[in-house]
């Protein structure tokens, strides 16, 4: 047994024990050179790399039979231990003394079972993480079906709708696709992060989250488009064919209205409900003027289950929610109230945070959702992730689905481990800088996006200073309404300085109209009806560019916000050359 015992504890001990040195040498080489070669490896390469490596098919399989040879291994050299400590011991150890085995070599034979039924334990255990991580990595990297994602969705439109040909089928299968080629990793990569709503058998995409991400300087920014936003231009192809130069709907449906069209956007392989996948990247990257290589979707339930598998995330909650028409069970509504500061939250309260729109803007939604996504990033580690492996798993297994290859999953972690993730910005486009909004419109609340500022901003994400792209964010957000209105006669100075205005992130226009300047010696900035105090970010902005302070004004007939009146020292000020 001592024998056994040995040699379960690493190969050719027991042997030596016995002192058959030569024969322990013999079963102790092999597993000396492959805890160096472990070893080696180990020291050279990081944990992102091997982690990396985890997702990867053939490193999968690999280890499940190198698990299995080892086991065998183990076993011959427990095996071998004993028979020889049998060999060399007492009559009484030996098989039989006389007709009927002894008691002693019974209680032999079981400490010998017993040891290989716990050396066994282990590599059960290996054996049964390798296959559910197999399962599991199967899954999301191209798996939507069967034992990944009970359920499908839905079917879109009817015979002859946007999602059928006339005749009620779709045509041949397009050749060209959505951000093609593969990643070389120097080039500025994006990825689009989509969460589905998949409540009533529907699959709406009401969170867009473009990641753009510089491996240079390891810059991340991310874009986010609100659901609402209707007119999207449609990218040339078949699609703007049928549809005309923008889609009528909003871009939540675009997903549902392509998704099985393969005559306007290719499959993906493994992945189903390809073409809405590839149909999304298309037009966003279309509107933002970039290649979107891939995308990553997780489910709203599914997201709930991965933060409870993960104990929880602590966000700091900048601004107080509350919503009294929050969508409970069965419809029902019922009040959210989410107070400020660091909270720790559970996977549904996680996501009623991330997902409340009433009583709060697309912007704070919008930021919401990301301050959710930085906040899982810093307190993901090895630490959380191990001891809830089992549910993690599981959770991961019904809710995420990537097309992104595997062979570039430890480049990609390399890249994330670089990144800092309190230097990471975002740009939400909401109103009323980047869309226009309106409330009770034929197609109900919808919100109209401002093309050339939209495709400005993302054009301009990595060729700012971050502090002056941080500014301008905050400025638009505020959404003041500025005039410029020339009062020096100087032809275009108006329009030259609204432009300058603009592009600090103020929503300024230069009327074609000439304000009564008695009395005005220069540049003149009126604040009307407590603006001043509504969009302080716009006031000291405008303060900042002219010089001048700003002058409150209360007149209920101007609806503009802040009226700038030029002089002849007025400076001339218009906005850098796009690079």
């Amino acid at each position: 047994f001592m024998a056994a015992f040995l040699s379960l504890l690493f190969p050719g001990l027991g042997q030596a024990y016995l002192g058959a040195y030569r024969r322990a040498f013999g079963w102790a080489i092999l597993p000396f050179l492959l805890v160096a070669l472990v070893a080696g490896v180990a020291l050279r390469v990081n944990v992102f790399e091997l982690a990396g490596f985890a997702v990867q098919a053939w490193f999968l399989d690999g280890l499940f039979v190198l698990n299995l040879i080892l086991l065998a291994y183990r076993a011959a050299a427990i095996v071998d231990a004993w028979m020889i400590a049998r060999r060399l011991g007492a009559p009484g150890l030996r098989w039989r003394s006389g007709p009927v085995m002894t008691t002693t070599a019974m209680l032999s034979l079981a400490g010998l079972v017993a040891v290989l039924l716990v050396m066994s334990v282990a590599h059960v255990a290996v054996a049964r993480y390798d296959l559910l991580l197999s399962s599991t990595v199967n899954c999301v990297f191209g798996g939507t079906s069967g034992d990944c994602r009970p359920g499908s969705s839905a079917a879109p439109g009817g015979s002859g709708g946007p999602g059928t040909s006339a005749d009620g089928s779709v045509g041949p299968p397009v050749q060209a696709s959505p951000g093609t080629g593969t990643w070389d990793g120097k080039s500025r990569l994006n990825i689009l992060l989509i969460g589905a709503d998949e409540q009533a058998g529907g699959h709406n995409t009401d969170t867009m989250i473009t990641v753009s991400i510089d491996p240079a300087t390891h810059q991340v920014i991310m874009f986010t488009l609100p659901r609402d936003t209707v007119d999207v231009p449609v990218p040339a192809g078949p699609a703007r064919t049928f549809f005309g130069p923008t889609f009528p709907g909003k871009i939540n449906q675009w997903f549902v209205t392509t998704e099985r069209r393969t005559d306007w956007y290719p499959s993906i392989p493994g992945i189903q409900d390809g073409p809405g996948y590839n149909g999304l990247k298309a037009i966003l990257g279309n509107l933002y003027g970039l290649d979107i290589k891939y995308f990553v979707e997780v489910n709203f339930d599914g997201f709930r289950k991965i933060v409870d598998a993960l104990g929880g995330v602590t966000i700091n909650v900048q601004i107080p929610v509350l919503d009294d028409h929050y969508p409970g069970a069965r419809g029902n509504l019922q009040r959210l109230y989410i107070p400020a500061g660091m909270q720790h939250m559970n996977g549904a309260e996680a996501l009623r945070y991330a997902r409340s729109r009433h009583t709060s803007s697309d912007f704070d939604r919008g930021a919401r959702q990301q301050r959710v996504l930085v906040s899982l990033r810093e307190q993901t580690n090895i630490a959380t992730v191990l001891p809830a492996i089992d549910a993690l798993t599981e959770a991961v297994k019904g809710a995420f689905v990537t097309d992104i290859p595997r062979e570039l999953v430890p480049q990609l972690l390399q890249v994330a481990d670089q990144v800092d993730a309190r230097s990471i910005r975002s740009v939400i486009f909401t109103p009323p800088y980047y869309q226009t909004e309106f409330l009770n419109s034929p197609r109900g609340y919808i919100i109209e996006p401002n093309i050339p500022r939209i495709r400005q901003a993302v054009s301009d994400a990595f060729n700012i200073d971050p502090q002056f792209a941080e500014q301008r964010d905050a400025v638009a957000q505020e959404g003041a309404e500025v005039w410029v209105l020339n009062g020096s006669g100087q032809s275009g100075q108006a329009a030259n300085l609204a432009a300058y205005l603009d592009y600090l992130g103020i929503a300024a226009t230069a009327p074609n109209q000439r304000p009564d300047t008695t009395g005005l010696t220069g540049t003149t900035i009126r604040a009307y009806n407590g603006a001043e105090q509504s969009d302080p970010l716009t006031a000291a902005m405008l303060e900042q560019v002219f010089k001048v302070t700003v002058v409150p004004v209360a007149d209920p007939n101007v609806h503009v916000d802040f009226a700038v009146i030029t002089a002849a020292s007025t400076p001339l000020l218009t906005p850098p050359p796009a690079p």
